[in-house]
């Protein structure tokens, strides 16, 4: 009696296909090309030469077989330049997206920086008329300023919410 064998690995499944009868030679012809063309990347025909042993009628066909195999070989390197110049599209996007983020970080930065260097001006400006006027004057009552100045910064800052943060048509 011959020796047990290892277990055969399990047949991939397919997916079950509807069942279409044709009704002519030329739906047949036509759900073969389906099928056939569901999955591009193999080969579907063995391109022979016109010369493979066949008749003089086959000839024509060979040729029908060759150009649908040409057609379908430039139809698969036009989809695949075409996913690729997609892909370049949307890096460069990307990196475009990145560079302008950038810049208006910068922007806001810079804009950020003159609106607390004016702010310190103008504190600088009431600190040195507030010692002018009354340099005798008592901490308490300088503290009731600093509360009005504090105000003043928080409107401020809310009527520059109001504005927009961007100008539009500038390079």
């Amino acid at each position: 009696m011959a020796a047990p064998s290892a277990p055969r690995p399990p047949r991939p499944r397919k997916e079950p296909q509807p069942l279409v009868i044709p009704r002519s030679a030329a739906e047949e012809q036509r759900l073969r090309l389906e099928r056939l063309m569901r999955n591009p990347q193999t080969e579907l025909f063995p391109v022979a030469g016109s010369s493979a042993g066949a008749g003089s009628g086959e000839f024509h066909v060979y040729r029908h077989l060759r150009r649908r195999e040409y057609q379908r070989q430039d139809f698969m390197d036009a989809m695949a330049e075409k996913q690729r110049l997609d892909e370049e599209f949307q890096k460069k996007l990307e990196r475009n997206k990145m560079i302008a983020e950038e810049q208006t970080a910068k922007r806001r930065r810079k804009r950020q920086k003159l609106k607390e260097k004016k702010l310190q001006a103008k504190k600088n400006k009431l600190e040195q008329k507030k010692q002018e006027k009354e340099p005798g004057q008592s901490q308490e009552q300088g503290s009731s300023e600093d509360d009005e100045e504090d105000s003043k910064e928080e409107e401020e800052k809310e009527d520059d919410a109001e504005e927009p943060s961007f100008v539009m048509g500038r390079g």
